[in-house]
Parts: structure tokens; C-alpha cells; sequence
């Protein structure tokens, strides 16, 4: 059972249905509907008796939403009191982020800020996955690009911008291509595991999405960066997974002036760890130092 199921929960009975509870949470109708399921399946009762219109609270439900409404106040006292009192990081945090961004970055800064502040553990956790932050119990999340519906609160850390690249044989041996729609007639190497794979670029000052195929697909940056500089097509990725490849020669830019403008890292976390002076000094330790790591690479993004 997690805290910020049990402030759904709340949120629901007090607003009478999952819609408004959605409304006033800022979240969708369909995740806050899953958030009480999953509560209700962890606590192996039935809260509230669902139809098409309206929610009714059983009474196992009213006395656990009382009890919940005491917990979540004496959890917010806890940690506004110890928040108070400690100026200093300490204790464990437990971070996920993908893959290719923690081996290129975060192993280094997460280095530089143990020495800085000894009393602070790590966990980390690498992997392209999109993780459950609240339901596997970590403390923050980096991901890249847009971010989906969440009781979790995002803070933006820098501009990531993509690039489309393939291997200087790939591009003489089939000539382009010359703009997106060209992509229909090559070999490309779309991230992810399963369902349509699509690209985004600016079309005649708009936003479009083009569909791609091609020999490999994965959900690891660095297997298609490698295949693209094998020559086998090409690749859409993140600047910090290919932007040494492609100052090295191995790698050319293509559709360049198609090229949507940055996306964003952000540090994501639940709203009940928003006190954390841990949290907060890390948030704002990553984002100074990638920063000044961007000033330096091409765009200024990472």
C-alpha cells in the first residue's frame, strides 16, 4: 500500500466520483480508477461499490477513509517537523534513470555528490524500463521526453535535443534521406519493443509523426547507435547517446532542418517526498552541473 494511493483515495470519496476526483488532482479519470483498484487489491477489501454514475462508499471504506485522512495529516506533520530540522542530506535515496544517460552522466555526478555529502546512500537503478516510481518504492525517476499522467511531481533539469543520424556509407549508398517523408524508403532503427513506431519533426512549421520500420528494434539507445554506425540504418536519439559518434566521424546528421526543437530531462517524485532536503539538493545539484556540462556540446542541450 502506498501513501499516494491512499491520498487518491481520499481525494475520491471527497469528490463523490473518479472524474472530479481526476479534475482535482490534475490527473486522468483512468489512473486515478487504477490507483484505487491497486489499493483496494493490496488491501484485499472492497472500498467502493462502482456504477455508471456514481461511487459508493462501503463501510469498510468510510472507516479506512477516516483513518487514511489521519495517517496522511500525521505523515505531513513528520515530515514538515523533520524537514525543519535537517539542513543536510542523509539517508538512502533510491534513483532510476535510463541506461545510456546513468552510463555517459550519472555515474560520474553521483560520485561528485557522495563526496560532497557523505551522509547520503545510493541505490540506483539503470534501466531504459519506465519504472513505477511510487509502486516499487523509489525515491526519484529521470526520463526523457513527455511525461504521462501521475500523482508524481516533474522538475525539469535540461534540454535534450534529438538527432537523426545514420553511418556515411548508409547515407551515400542510399542517397538521403531528404525529408521525413523520405524515411518511408529506408531502413530505420525506431526505439522501444512493441506497437507503431513513429518520428517527430516540423513540417512546414508544424509538429508531424512519421512512421518508421526497419531491420532492429530496441529499447536500449546504444544497440541502435552501434547498429546505425554498422550501416544497417538509421538511428533517432537522444545527443548524449550519439553526439561523440557523430563529432567522431562514425555518424552524419540527417534531416537536420526537420529536427523538432529539445526536449527535457526532468527529475520526477512522489508529491509525500517533496519535503526531502535530500531530493531537493540532488534535483538542484544535476541540474547545475548538466547544465554547465551542456554549455559545452553542440545547442547547448545535452
Amino acid at each position: 500500500m502506498q501513501l499516494d494511493d491512499m491520498r487518491i483515495f481520499v481525494a475520491t470519496v471527497e469528490a463523490g466520483n473518479f472524474t472530479a476526483a481526476a479534475n482535482r488532482l490534475r490527473l486522468s479519470k483512468q489512473f486515478v480508477s487504477r490507483r484505487v483498484a491497486a489499493l483496494e487489491a493490496s488491501l484485499g477489501v472492497r472500498l467502493l461499490v462502482r456504477n455508471t454514475r456514481n461511487l459508493t462508499v462501503t463501510d469498510l471504506g468510510q472507516e479506512f477513509v477516516e483513518r487514511a485522512k489521519r495517517i496522511l495529516a500525521d505523515v505531513g506533520d513528520a515530515e514538515r517537523a523533520m524537514s525543519a530540522r535537517r539542513t543536510e542530506p542523509r539517508g538512502l535515496l533510491k534513483v532510476s534513470a535510463p541506461m545510456s544517460f546513468g552510463m555517459s552522466h550519472l555515474s560520474v555526478l553521483v560520485a561528485e555528490f557522495l563526496r560532497a555529502h557523505p551522509d547520503v546512500r545510493f541505490e540506483m537503478d539503470l534501466s531504459d524500463r519506465a519504472v513505477d516510481v511510487i509502486g516499487e518504492g523509489f525515491d526519484m525517476a529521470l526520463r526523457i521526453g513527455r511525461l504521462q499522467d501521475s500523482t508524481l511531481i516533474a522538475q525539469k533539469l535540461i534540454d535534450v535535443r534529438m538527432i537523426a543520424c545514420c553511418s556515411p556509407g548508409y547515407r551515400r549508398r542510399r542517397q538521403g534521406p531528404a525529408t521525413p517523408a523520405d524515411l518511408a524508403q529506408h531502413a530505420c532503427l525506431p526505439y522501444g519493443q512493441q506497437g507503431r513506431a513513429s518520428w517527430e519533426f516540423i513540417v512546414d512549421g508544424v509538429r508531424k509523426s512519421f512512421d518508421v520500420q526497419g531491420p532492429l528494434r530496441s529499447n536500449n539507445g546504444e544497440v541502435l547507435r552501434d547498429a546505425a554506425i554498422a550501416g544497417l540504418g538509421i538511428a533517432y536519439l537522444p545527443d548524449f547517446i550519439v553526439a561523440g559518434s557523430v563529432d567522431a566521424g562514425l555518424l552524419v546528421e540527417v534531416l537536420t532542418p526537420y529536427m523538432p526543437p529539445p526536449g527535457a530531462l526532468h527529475a520526477v517524485y512522489p508529491r509525500h517526498r517533496e519535503a526531502s532536503v535530500t531530493i531537493r539538493a540532488f534535483t538542484q545539484f544535476l541540474r547545475e552541473r548538466l547544465t554547465e556540462r551542456a554549455a559545452t556540446v553542440r545547442g547547448g542541450a545535452l
